[in-house]
């Protein structure tokens, strides 16, 4: 990075699979600054409430100003750090002044991925019935992409998934995690310049 000292935050959203927690995560430790990932903040309240992360966002979906009340901790995370990494759908959209990312990858190519991962960890497997095949998580990556827009579309009035919304945008179906996490850091720090 630059010798710049303006604080900088840099938010991260991307479809599933697309390697955004990766990416996240290593950008976060090459600045050395910390990083909130939002789908752990959702699954601890979903934890705290006696409810599988499903059932949570269910019940989100019927009073939407829970998850407002959750999203509103970014205004914290603003106010108690100067830079910092995070990663969450709305992210960008609550925290405009970030730096914008947004990861997209084809559908087949996540499931293969997500695929591989779960039968990585066997127990994860069977945990989540029903996304046993490459066919069966690419459906659920199909149905949570249009659930997810619909969600935030109907909470803020936005497309999350909007690729104009975001300052970088970067598929990452054919790319290596090295060669995305060298594309993201290229353009940090030429918008950091």
């Amino acid at each position: 990075m630059s010798s710049k000292t303006t604080p900088t935050i840099i938010s991260f959203n991307g479809q599933e699979g697309s390697g955004k927690s990766t990416i996240a995560k290593l950008v976060a430790e090459k600045l050395g600054w910390p990083r909130f990932y939002m789908g752990q903040i959702f699954r601890d309240k979903a934890t705290e409430s006696g409810l599988t992360l499903v059932d949570f966002l269910r019940s989100l979906e019927k009073d939407p100003t829970k998850e407002k009340e959750i999203d509103s901790y970014m205004d914290t995370l603003v106010k108690k750090n100067k830079s910092f990494v995070i990663e969450g759908r709305v992210a960008w959209h609550l925290i405009p002044q970030s730096i914008k990312i947004y990861l997209k990858v084809d559908a087949q190519a996540a499931a293969k991925r997500i695929f591989k991962v779960l039968n990585e960890d066997h127990a994860r497997t069977n945990e989540d019935s029903g996304l046993n095949s490459i066919t069966s998580i690419e459906k659920s990556i199909l149905q949570r992409r249009e659930k997810d827009s619909l969600r935030y579309f109907n909470l803020y009035g936005i497309r999350q998934d909007d690729e104009n919304n975001y300052d970088f945008v970067i598929d990452t179906t054919e790319l290596s995690i090295e060669e995305v996490f060298g594309n993201v850091m290229e353009f940090i720090e030429r918008k950091n310049n």
